[in-house]
């Protein structure tokens, strides 16, 4: 049961946060759509992994590889899915459904990692490290992402659509590639992630909190 709990409330928790933070709050409706979104990327996902690292012979030197995978194909469910909607008008939203997208993502991963992939590890230890580790990573993936495409879309920023894309891949392509390479160099690698992320997030709702209703128009 607590397995169980670790490998799905964790993602949950922070969503509701992000969700809840949200001055203007998103439909129900497109909020479980950009969910779901998320967890049917790991189809895609998968197999490109599997074609560009899993079937070589040193896959632990190309796992960086996976942030480029994971990180485009959330960032083209974003750009194509998402944005073009009416709800999505304003920088935070784009922050929101970047989150959603990214956790849908790391929900039904980390559901893979603890129940299918690893025979040779305790589901409950495999649980425990994903739960402090790669889950606060794809959400703060995702809040970067948003965070930039926000800017882009609402701000007229273009060189942030760049950020939007390299960024969360260079974050996750070196979490991935340092998780099992130094435990110092990626613990201070991952808080400075985290730091980061809040720096960036917290300018978004500063943004919100100014604001009097919702809604701005589309400049990219």
């Amino acid at each position: 049961m607590f397995t169980i709990v670790l490998t799905f409330v964790p993602s949950l928790a922070i969503l509701l946060f992000i969700i809840r933070s949200d001055k203007f709050r998103e439909p129900v409706k497109l909020i479980v759509e950009a969910f779901i979104l998320g967890c049917l990327i790991c189809f895609p996902a998968g197999l490109l992994n599997n074609l560009l690292i899993w079937s070589t012979d040193d896959p632990h030197s190309l796992s960086f590889l996976a942030g480029l995978t994971e990180e485009s194909l959330k960032f083209l469910a974003l750009s194509i899915f998402v944005r073009p909607k009416s709800e999505f008008n304003e920088p935070m939203d784009a922050v929101v459904y970047g989150t959603l997208i990214s956790l849908g993502f790391a929900t039904f991963e980390n559901y893979e990692y603890v129940y299918v992939y690893f025979d040779n590890i305790p589901p409950l230890q495999i649980a425990i490290v994903r739960a402090l580790t790669a889950i606060p990573m794809h959400a703060s993936c995702g809040i970067i992402m948003g965070c930039f495409l926000g800017m882009h879309v609402f701000r007229n920023s273009s060189h942030t659509i760049f950020k939007a894309i390299i960024y969360p891949i260079l974050f996750h392509g070196t979490y991935n590639y340092l998780v099992g390479e130094n435990l110092l160099l990626f613990l201070l690698f991952f808080v400075f992630t985290l730091t980061y992320t809040v720096s960036l997030y917290r300018k978004i709702r500063e943004l919100q909190e100014n604001k009097q209703s919702e809604g701005e128009p589309k400049l990219n």
